[in-house]
Parts: C-alpha cells; structure tokens; sequence
C-alpha cells in the first residue's frame, strides 16, 4: 500500500479547520500533518514538515493566503497548494494561482471532491471548481470598469449575500468600522445611492 498523502490545513477559522481535520482523519489514504491560522504560520510549518499538500484559505489576518502562496512556492516548489476560498473572483483567482497554487476549490465544495482534489494535486494535476474554470475561460470585462480592490470585490461579495456589515466584519476579520468604509467606497465606485442598488449593479455587470 503507498504511503498516505501528508497534508496541512490553513485557515484563520478554527471550525473549519476542525471540520476538515476530521473528514481527513477518516480517509486511509490522507494524512493530516498540522494545522495553521495564519500565513506567517503555514510558511513555519511547511519548512518544518515538508507537506505533500497544502489546503490555502485566501483571506486571514497578518499574512494573507497569496503571500503565504509565494513564499512558500518559492521556497518549496515541490508542495502543491491548492488554494480553498470562499470567493470565485477572477483577480483572486489568477492571483492565487499566478503566486503558485496548483488549483483553486471553494469552501462549498462536498467532502469526497475534497479528498479527490487532494489526490489530483498530489499527482501534479490542478483541481479546479466548475465556478474557477468558468472564470478563468469567461473573465468578467466590468470588473475592472469600476475599479474595485480585492477588498471591496469580497466586501460586496458579502453584500450581495445578504451579509450585514457585523457578520462581514467577522468573516473578513476586519472591524465594522472597515466594512463600512469598504461599502461607502463601493457605493461611490458604482454611482449608486443604497446596498439594494449596488446589489442590482454587481448582478448586471456579473461582479460577483
């Protein structure tokens, strides 16, 4: 029998990283090596203990997951990363994968694709969702008409959810005050009046 897939989780949310560590834990041929909140944590961890796989949120405080991506791709070209986000951006996207992540999954995605992106990576083949290949292929024109940041690309992400500005904060770890500055500047760039316009704006323009 070949040896288990040694892999390490990193995201600043202790629940999902829970949840994941224990769907791991009941696939034989995976192998949960460590755990990291932050980016500045998984470079440590992945010079310590050399991981076959890393699973890369995208969003933390500190250091962010495309930092974390550089780093260690630099360092170590050898792990593969796959970055697990929340958003289907396109700018995050290329983002992400431009720093040196092999593939890119959204955090919805069902336990058993999980494992399986994990087994593609390991064999170099990148693991993509539906959503990112969609993006990669159809790139959203308007996304740069109203020249959004990053930031303010979740920040309405969030919005069009049906997110409040609290549970943004607690989702993006930045404080209410941030959101709603994020949103102000996002309801300026979109030339509209209230989030219930600014969600009608992002639709037709497909910016989320």
């Amino acid at each position: 029998m070949s040896e288990a897939i040694r892999v390490l989780i990193v995201d600043d949310h202790d629940m999902l990283r829970k949840g994941i560590a224990s769907f791991l834990y009941s696939v034989p041929d995976l192998e949960l090596i460590g755990e990291a909140s932050s980016g500045s944590e998984a470079i440590e961890l992945c010079a310590a203990l050399n991981p076959d796989v890393v699973l890369m949120d995208l969003v933390m405080p500190e250091m962010d997951g495309v930092t974390a991506i550089q780093h260690i791709h630099s360092r170590q070209p050898d792990i593969h990363i796959i970055a697990l986000s929340s958003f289907a951006e396109y700018d995050l996207v290329k983002s992400a994968l431009k720093a040196g992540a092999l593939g890119y999954i959204l955090k919805n995605v069902a336990a058993e694709k999980l494992a399986e992106a994990i087994r593609m990576a390991h064999t170099g083949i990148a693991p993509l969702s539906p959503e990112i290949t969609a993006n990669l292929f159809n790139p959203p024109e308007s996304s740069t008409q109203f020249k959004l940041t990053q930031r303010e690309q979740e920040v309405l992400t969030l919005v069009v959810e049906g997110f409040s500005n609290a549970e943004i904060a607690f989702r993006l770890s930045i404080s209410q005050f941030t959101v709603k500055n994020h949103v102000s500047n996002i309801l300026t760039k979109l030339g509209v009046a209230s989030r219930t316009d600014a969600v009608r704006v992002a639709i037709q323009n497909n910016l989320v």
